[in-house]
């Protein structure tokens, strides 16, 4: 649908739209308030429960793990123990209140936004859609949302304390505390809350209002004009509600400025110690106010610059900036040939998101699993283990998603791609990858290793060795039976790879903390031994064997577990399915 063209023209569309949207945003309202009280009620009680029934055991491992540590000194476990006593009073608090909020302004707001969504998919049934989405739904998200902190709460936290506890410190080294340089990092910190957080917090109100009517006046410009975010006509409706929600973000931003200024004001604390110097601190708490006011300026669009003076308050940057002014520069390697990018400028460049493409890493471990399953790489024994989180070695819940992660930057590195090149030939750069902090924490280090990929210039018999040493955690015994070429015989060959295959499976383990990473990795399982059953009952039609009939008996012994149960739709086709198989394991 074009927009309109004329003054007259996009006024009459505009109070056409108007009834309609007014409509869905009064159906969209009812349904947030009827639903509202119950995904509120729902959300609080389920992650109210969980904080509350294991707030005991993370106290107790949380100091076990702490004491136990190997990085860290015993001054610095000194000074975490009551440090980390606050933050776990707090932490039931800070919770429930996020549930509270959380599950307040999800159940109000999922259903408003599913009702304009409704109207813009091409669905047979809009009046339907309009009516139904948003409801049920609301509800099943609901529950997902509970499933994903009890697995923050219990697989990714203990996850996390156990490396801390057991990773052993670096270069023979752990981790110290410098007492002395401790009173000035207090009082650093204190002056830095004392001036930091009213002052940031003033300068937010003071620009609360040109947010307001500056973002006001770009909506409804792009409104009357159908630009921007009412370009296209599935987007109006969201675009409109944009304006009526407007004042919120506005307050959201306040407040979130607001928070930030504690953190900005307390990490002059951080600089005096790192920098061993109190005048540094206090250097950075006259900078972080001139570093807010310019980033704000920057986001309204106001003039550059800052009131507040910007001294230095690092020790390294008067000599870093010494250097760069001298003429004699030389360039990194990395600088010295650029990459050619005839292969980027033939990739489709989308906006992609983080849960996309963990949804496309599951896609590939699916792909990969069902061949390493059927070349016996990978056991029915590795994936009982991962379920039941007796897997040692970790082989199928770590080494299965780092050996696709490898397989990219494997191909990424061949087609001598900017980013990453996944495989529907979607490339993930500096400009469509997600914008969230989180992601960079693996964007950056994945990137790295592609470089370094393409520096060793693998050969095929070297990537199959890596593959599987990446897969396989390096265990000597497997990858004899089952790597079709031994370890390189140049020991710095050698210990580059395995380096490479630790940093690779490091990488892996901290993505598998993800919230949403142990629900999509059960659906993966229950998927791959369903497929296993299916294709091990085809063999055993086919020739009769008896080992074919005992692994499809452990499969079935295995799919019978009680987090694994079909629906009752698939119950009866179920037990159609296993009783030949029982009986053939008897009469053996």
């Amino acid at each position: 649908m074009e927009p309109p063209t004329g003054v007259l023209a996009s006024l009459l569309q505009f109070f056409r739209f108007l009834p309609y949207f007014i409509g869905l945003l009064l159906l969209g309202t009812i349904k947030g308030v009827l639903f509202f009280p119950l995904v509120c009620l729902l959300m609080t009680v389920g992650n109210s429960a969980l904080i509350l029934g294991l707030w005991p055991a993370h106290l107790c491992w949380t100091y076990y793990c702490v004491i136990r540590a190997k990085q860290v000194g015993p001054v610095l476990k000194l000074v975490l123990c009551p440090l980390i006593f606050v933050v776990l009073i707090l932490w039931p608090v800070v919770g429930i209140v996020s549930s509270i909020v959380g599950g307040a302004a999800y159940g109000f707001l999922s259903p408003v936004f599913a009702t304009f969504d409704a109207v813009g998919e091409g669905k047979e049934d809009e009046f339907y859609h309009c009516v139904y989405d948003g409801t049920w739904s609301t509800i099943q998200g609901c529950f997902t949302v509970i499933r994903d902190f009890k697995d923050v709460c219990f697989h990714s936290y203990f996850s996390i304390m156990d490396d801390l506890r057991d990773r052993g410190p670096p270069d023979a080294k752990y981790y110290e505390i410098r007492i002395l340089h401790l009173p000035g990092a207090i009082v650093a910190g204190v002056l830095g809350l004392l001036i930091d957080v009213p002052v940031i917090s003033i300068l937010a109100l003071f620009k609360s209002p040109f947010m307001l009517f500056k973002g006001w006046h770009r909506l409804l410009h792009d409104m009357i004009g159908r630009e921007g975010p009412f370009l296209e006509t599935i987007c109006v409706p969201f675009a409109g509600l944009a304006i009526l929600l407007w004042p919120l973000a506005v307050v959201g931003a306040v407040m979130g400025s607001m928070v930030s200024s504690v953190f900005l004001g307390a990490f002059a604390g951080v600089v005096a110690y790192q920098e061993s110097s109190l005048m540094m601190g206090l250097h950075y708490i006259v900078a972080a106010l001139s570093l807010y006011d310019e980033y704000s300026n920057d986001v309204l669009d106001m003039p550059e610059g800052s009131c507040f003076p910007r001294p230095s308050y690092r020790k390294k940057e008067a000599s870093l900036q010494t250097q760069s002014r001298t003429p004699s520069f030389s360039k990194p390697n990395s600088f010295q040939k650029m990459p050619s990018q005839n292969g980027s400028l033939r990739r489709p460049m989308v906006d992609l998101k983080p849960i996309e493409l963990l949804d496309g890493l599951f896609k590939e471990c699916h792909r990969h699993g069902e061949v390493l399953v059927s070349e016996g790489i990978i056991s029915v024994k590795d994936i009982e283990d991962a379920k039941s989180g007796k897997e040692n070695q970790g082989v199928f819940s770590i080494g299965l998603p780092a050996y696709c992660i490898l397989q990219m930057l494997i191909q990424s590195a061949k087609a001598n791609s900017l980013g990453l090149l996944l495989s529907d030939n979607t490339e993930i750069t500096s400009t469509n990858r997600p914008k969230d902090t989180f992601f960079d924490w693996f964007l950056n280090p994945l990137l790295v290793m592609k470089e370094q990929i393409k520096a060793e210039n693998l050969s095929p018999a070297l990537e199959d060795y890596l593959g599987k040493s990446v897969l396989l955690n390096g265990d000597p015994e497997r990858l004899r039976s089952c790597c079709t070429v031994n370890a390189p015989e140049d020991e710095v060959k050698r210990a580059e790879l395995e380096a490479l295959a630790r940093r690779l499976r490091g990488i892996t383990k901290s993505i598998s903390r993800y919230p949403t990473f142990r629900r999509r990795f059960e659906t993966l399982t229950r998927s791959l031994l369903e497929n296993m059953a299916t294709k091990s009952g085809r063999d055993r039609s086919r020739n009769g064997s008896g080992s074919a009939a005992r692994t499809r008996s452990s499969i079935v012994r295995f799919l019978s577990d009680r987090s694994f149960k079909r629906s009752k739709s698939e119950s009866n086709s179920d037990i159609e399915l296993h009783n030949p198989i029982e009986k053939d394991v008897e009469i053996q």
